[in-house]
């Protein structure tokens, strides 16, 4: 059975959120790697005989915070993505209850505001790091030209310029997708009550026949 429009654009969307939380995911984590393990958000550098070094950093807990958010709208997008293709090609029968759509609303602002405080960390945190290192480097102007500059071992910092920011752009394009599918939801929503609504029949009122029959011509009682 084909999925309505509305609801086969929402799904086109979880998929388009299961992909950018698993770019933002695998960046943070990539990057966090390439610092042997430290979180490098809201951190900062130093310049130590022409190689940059780590001054200091944030508990990598901040970047498994970011990470774990990531992941857990993913997989909520990805197992609510194949249900509806379950329903869709086994089931028959595609009917979204009030109920549902009212916990998917639900849902839809918890990690709304979860992306929101995951794209301010990334963002604030990414700029501190880059001002930090454009103090550190006076011969760069840009904050991704110190990804071809030497880092002191075991540190790698050829991208860490790109890799929070391609986390950074994929939490906000995630956020403004879940944006469109609250409304989407709603609309949904309106639509199948307007549908309720205009399938309930008037109650039509039992009329008892004696009490339509003419007073003055009903029979005389023995």
């Amino acid at each position: 059975m084909a999925l309505p429009w509305l609801l086969l654009l929402e799904l086109l969307l979880y998929g388009s959120c299961f992909i950018c939380g698993i770019i933002t995911a695998a960046s943070v984590t990539i990057s966090q790697g390439s610092f042997d393990g430290t979180c490098m958000l809201y951190g900062s550098v130093r310049l130590n005989n022409s190689t940059i070094s780590v001054l200091t950093h944030s508990s990598p807990s901040l970047c498994y915070f970011v990470s774990a958010i990531s992941v857990c709208v993913a997989i909520f997008c990805f197992s609510l993505t194949l249900y509806w293709v379950y329903i869709a090609c086994f089931d028959g029968e595609v009917k979204r209850e009030k109920l549902w759509m009212n916990v998917t609303l639900g849902l839809s602002g918890v990690f709304l505001f979860f992306l929101l405080v995951t794209g301010c960390i990334l963002k604030i945190g990414r700029d501190r790091l880059c001002d930090s290192v454009l103090h550190a480097l006076s011969t760069i102007t840009k904050c991704e030209a110190a990804q071809d500059e030497a880092w002191l071992s075991p540190i790698s910092g050829s991208q860490f310029y790109s890799r929070l920011h391609s986390a950074e752009i994929a939490v906000w394009v995630n956020f403004f997708c879940w944006v469109i599918i609250a409304g989407l939801v709603l609309l949904q929503r309106k639509k199948g009550s307007e549908i309720q609504s205009e399938g309930e029949q008037p109650s039509v009122r039992s009329t008892n026949p004696s009490e339509t029959e003419p007073f003055f011509n009903r029979p005389g009682r023995p």
